[in-house]
C-alpha cells in the first residue's frame, strides 16, 4: 500500500494571542517549561500536548508520588489557563463536582455556584476511589463540554483538559471505572519511576527553591485555542485513514480481545495522529504516528478475555501485536 506524504512539509504557522506561533514553537516552549519541573518526562508532556491539541482528556495510571499533579500544575501554568483539582473520595457528592443550585434570599433567586469543573484543566486525583455516581458527573462535561443541573445546562470554558489519574496498585475501596468512562479518555499514560542521573539532577534542581512557583507562561490560552482549530487541518491521506481504520478494526477481531476499540476510538486515533504530526513540524501525518501512538490511544479501551488474562498476556501486548502486524502503507 502507498500513501502520498503530505501537502508541503512546513509546519502550520497561524495567529495566537501574543502573534504569530506555530506548533514546533509551542511544542519546544511547552516542553522546555515543565522539563524544569519534571525531568526526563519528555516523552509523557509530549503525549499531553498531543491530548490539549485534540481537543481530549489524559488518565495517568501510575503509584504515588511520580510527580502527576506537579505535572498537571506546571502545564497549566505554562499555557496561561485556569487550574482546579478534585481529590476524589468515596464521599464525594456529584454536586462537589459540578456545582449546586441554591436559593439567594437576599435576591430572593435561584443562583448557581459552579464547581471546581468550570476550570480549563481539571486534575481528576485518583477518580477511582469515588462511587460510579460520582465518577459519571464528569461523562457529559469531558465529552459535550458542558454540565446540566436542575435541567438548566452550562458550558464549561475553553479549552477544557481533564487530567485524571488513579494507582494500579492499591485497589482496596476503589472502583474501577466503567469502559464509557475509559472511553471519554484520548489518552492513557504512566510517567514510570526516574533514572538514577534523572532522580540527582531532581535532588540537585530541588535543593535551593521550587521550580514550580517560579514557572512562567510561555503560551496562551488564545494560541492553544488557534492551534487546536489548526490541527484539524493537518493532512491525512487516503491510506492513512484506511491504515488507522485496519488497525482498529483488527481489536475487534482478535482473538484475545472480547470488546475492541470503539468507533469513539477510531476518531481519537486520527486526531491524535494529527496533533503528533503538527508536533512534529509536519502538516500531513505519516503511519509512524499512527504506530507511536496506538498503545497510548487504544490500550484501555480494549477488554481482553479471561483466558488471555491467565496466560500473563496483557493489553498492551495485545495492542503491541497489532501494530506490528497490521501492514502500513509506505510513501510514494
Amino acid at each position: 500500500m502507498h500513501y502520498n506524504g503530505g501537502l508541503g512539509g512546513e509546519p502550520s504557522k497561524l495567529a495566537g494571542g501574543g502573534g504569530s506561533v506555530d506548533f514546533t514553537q509551542f511544542n519546544q516552549a511547552v516542553q522546555h517549561n515543565v522539563g524544569q519541573v519534571i525531568i526526563g518526562k519528555a516523552s509523557a508532556i509530549e503525549l499531553l500536548l498531543v491530548a490539549l491539541l485534540s481537543d481530549g482528556h489524559v488518565l495517568i495510571e501510575d503509584v504515588p508520588g511520580i510527580g502527576k499533579t506537579t505535572l498537571a500544575k506546571a502545564l497549566a501554568r505554562s499555557i496561561s489557563s485556569s487550574f482546579a483539582r478534585i481529590q476524589f473520595t468515596p464521599d464525594l457528592l456529584p454536586s462537589d463536582v459540578t456545582g449546586i443550585s441554591f436559593f439567594n434570599q437576599r435576591e430572593q433567586a435561584f443562583e448557581f455556584r459552579q464547581g471546581p469543573v468550570f476550570s480549563q484543566l481539571l486534575l481528576a486525583d485518583e477518580i477511582n476511589r469515588a462511587t460510579p455516581r460520582t465518577q459519571s458527573a464528569l461523562l457529559e462535561a469531558m465529552q459535550e463540554r458542558q454540565v446540566t443541573v436542575d435541567a438548566e445546562t452550562y458550558a464549561l470554558p475553553r479549552p477544557f483538559l481533564v487530567l485524571a489519574t488513579q494507582n494500579p496498585i492499591e485497589l482496596e475501596g476503589t472502583f474501577p471505572l466503567p469502559e464509557a468512562q475509559l472511553d471519554r479518555f484520548v489518552l492513557q499514560i504512566r510517567l514510570g519511576y526516574p533514572d538514577e542521573a534523572e532522580e540527582e539532577q531532581m535532588l540537585l534542581r530541588y535543593q535551593q527553591a521550587e521550580p514550580l512557583v517560579q514557572l512562567q507562561p510561555v503560551a496562551t490560552i488564545d494560541d492553544v485555542i488557534a492551534l487546536q482549530s489548526a490541527v484539524r487541518a493537518i493532512h491525512v491521506s487516503t491510506d492513512v485513514r484506511r491504515y488507522v481504520v485496519q488497525v482498529i478494526r483488527a481489536t475487534r477481531a482478535h482473538p484475545s480481545v472480547e470488546l475492541g476499540v470503539s468507533p469513539r476510538g477510531t476518531l481519537a486515533l486520527a486526531r491524535a495522529s494529527q496533533a503528533l504530526a503538527a508536533l512534529r513540524g509536519r502538516d500531513y501525518v505519516i503511519p509512524s504516528d499512527v504506530q507511536h501512538l496506538a498503545a497510548a490511544v487504544l490500550t484501555h479501551r480494549v477488554h481482553v478475555s479471561p483466558q488471555t488474562r491467565l496466560r500473563g498476556r496483557t493489553p498492551q501486548q495485545v495492542i503491541a501485536e497489532i501494530a506490528a502486524t497490521v501492514p502500513a502503507p509506505v510513501a510514494s
